[in-house]
């Protein structure tokens, strides 16, 4: 029998970094996306789980003070490995924390308090379930004190900039999800949803138009729940 290669995600299931990027794509690309969320590979990947934890602590601290940034690289790269591959991923995460520290300083970023980012949140829409993966949460009283909230997601793609429709998307999607789970009276506001580009050192808050965005993300996901389940295994694909 076959060594299994892929795991078959039965459900219409995606992250909002996949959806945003869904959006955006060509229809080649929109097929090998689809593909690859419901075949998913069993050989592990490298994952930027732990050099998004430090820059999560990073901005809850105050944004100021980049040692710990630098401390925990140094410790990422002196890590005793038992393999190649976590070499590589203690390696990879130990560059999106050192190229983040290089460019940090150029971030826009609103006036408001800075949370931890609370019980993982996801969306259902139309069939299929989007988990919005946020970093950090933010909160601000307007004058009339009313409370408004958002969030933060970070991006990052080692030697490129986040694609700036794609981050609009993003941004949009947590805006969208926010409104949708908000506890009254704390509603989301547009520019307190961020995407952060972790390579570019960017910020991309959610565009003005971000509930249209959001309802074609919606919209979106019921073509790609009525895509899903005639979706072709990769070729050699064990599942």
């Amino acid at each position: 029998m076959a060594e299994q290669t892929h795991r078959l995600v039965k459900e219409p299931r995606m992250t909002a970094k996949e959806l945003a990027d869904f959006m955006v794509a060509s229809e080649t690309a929109r097929r090998t996306l689809v593909r690859n969320c419901k075949f998913r590979p069993i050989a592990r990947v490298t994952q930027h789980n732990l050099a998004k934890q430090c820059l999560s602590k990073f901005f809850r601290e105050g944004r100021s003070d980049v040692s710990g940034m630098h401390a925990e690289e140094d410790r990422l790269r002196s890590m005793l490995v038992d393999s190649e591959f976590e070499r590589d991923l203690y390696d990879h995460n130990a560059d999106y924390i050192s190229r983040f520290a290089a460019v940090y300083d150029q971030l826009e970023f609103p006036s408001a308090e800075i949370l931890a980012q609370g019980a993982p949140v996801s969306h259902s829409a139309n069939g299929v379930k989007v988990n919005a993966d946020l970093q950090f949460r933010l909160r601000r009283l307007t004058k009339t004190n009313k409370v408004k909230v958002g969030a933060g997601v970070f991006r990052y793609t080692k030697g490129k900039a986040v694609q700036p429709e794609a981050a609009a998307y993003h941004a949009a999607f947590v805006f969208g999800v926010l409104g949708a789970t908000a506890i009254e009276p704390d509603q989301p506001e547009e520019k307190l949803c961020l995407v952060i580009d972790a390579y570019a050192g960017k910020t991309h808050p959610a565009p003005t138009d971000s509930t249209r965005r959001f309802g074609n993300m919606q919209a979106a996901c019921a073509t790609i729940a009525e895509r899903w389940p005639n979706v072709a295994p990769p070729d050699g694909a064990v599942y």
